[in-house]
């Protein structure tokens, strides 16, 4: 019986070895919380600096063919007809609400993909390799897309709405995201308010994995290092955007055929299918209809993510500075 107390009592953890398990828990508790909050922060960074450019892209991939000669016919008629603020930042409540939270769950989501990614495979020199970064930044795409699928659905019918000439006396259908939301749900419940969560998923996904992997190669190659020691240094805030610059530009160009679709699917009457909406794209102008807005995308991708990194950057530095005692 003593025997079998004494193996039971080895196999327990010590005293010391339960408070590295605690420290290392609430150490992994608040980095999580610290990427939560620095990526809401660059959320905000990137609606303010990108949404002109989104608002082009959407209205060009959901109007019909002929409407719009280009990207700057699209703003000159959108500030002709509802002036500049309006003409540049329709729909803009949807995402500024909803972006805060989808960047935080991204960045959240992307920490704790790291942290699955060390407890699978190891991790060498305590720097992750470009495939581990495409893996971490694929599964931040799962918990973001309960967010984004809802949030870009209102985004895109209220983008689309500021494109109709309204008839004296008519009023626009929807009064602002909370009244899409309820419309949505009143024809079609939950289902209708999450139009769209596959192609979200599918295009969030790899442009996730190519997101993340761009920002962290482009920004170890940006990292001075100390002729000495051999050290990283400290990156500029110039490299960080130049670097969240290039991850936009990555993210957009292999996945933008599925936010053509995501953005059909979203913005159609009755219940469109993901097929249908292929083949109806398709018959309107062959592979290059999958492509509309492109031009604004590509635009947008650079200095809507070097405002979305310059934000998470600055925010974990002040939290940082905040909360570490040691620096």
């Amino acid at each position: 019986m003593s025997n079998t107390v004494e193996k039971v009592a080895d196999k327990l953890p010590s005293k010391e070895e339960l408070k590295e398990d605690v420290k290392k828990a609430t150490s992994s508790s608040v980095q999580s919380l610290r990427a939560l909050v620095a990526g809401g922060v660059g959320g905000i960074f990137a609606v303010v600096v990108g949404h002109p450019f989104d608002l082009v892209k959407v209205r060009m991939q959901t109007a019909e063919r002929g409407v719009y000669t280009g990207a700057m016919d699209v703003l000159r008629k959108g500030i002709a007809r509802d002036g500049m603020v309006k003409g540049l930042y329709a729909g803009v409540s949807a995402p500024l609400v909803g972006v805060t939270p989808m960047f935080a769950v991204s960045f959240w989501g992307y920490d704790l993909g790291k942290q699955l990614v060390t407890s699978f495979s190891k991790v060498e020199n305590g720097q992750f390799s470009v495939a581990q970064v495409s893996a971490a930044g694929f599964f931040s795409a799962i918990p973001q897309t309960l967010i984004t699928a809802p949030f870009e659905r209102v985004k895109v019918l209220l983008q689309i709405q500021g494109q109709k000439n309204l008839a004296p006396g008519e009023k626009p259908r929807y009064n602002g995201g909370l009244d899409v939301v309820k419309q949505l749900y009143r024809e079609g419940g939950i289902r209708s308010v999450y139009r769209g969560s596959a192609m979200t998923l599918a295009r969030d996904g790899p442009g996730s994995a190519f997101y993340f992997a761009t920002y962290e190669t482009v920004k170890r190659n940006l990292t001075p290092k100390d002729p000495v020691t051999g050290l990283p240094g400290q990156l500029s805030m110039p490299a960080v955007m130049a670097a969240g610059g290039a991850a936009g530009i990555a993210m957009w160009i292999p996945v933008f055929p599925i936010d053509t679709i995501k953005s059909r699917l979203q913005s159609a009457e009755g219940r469109p299918t993901i097929s249908g909406t292929i083949k109806g794209i398709y018959a309107n102008g062959g592979y290059k209809a999958f492509f509309p807005g492109i031009g604004p995308a590509m635009a947008r991708a650079v200095p809507a993510n070097a405002a979305t990194f310059a934000g998470v950057e600055l925010a974990q530095k002040a939290m940082r500075k905040m909360f570490d005692k040691d620096e």
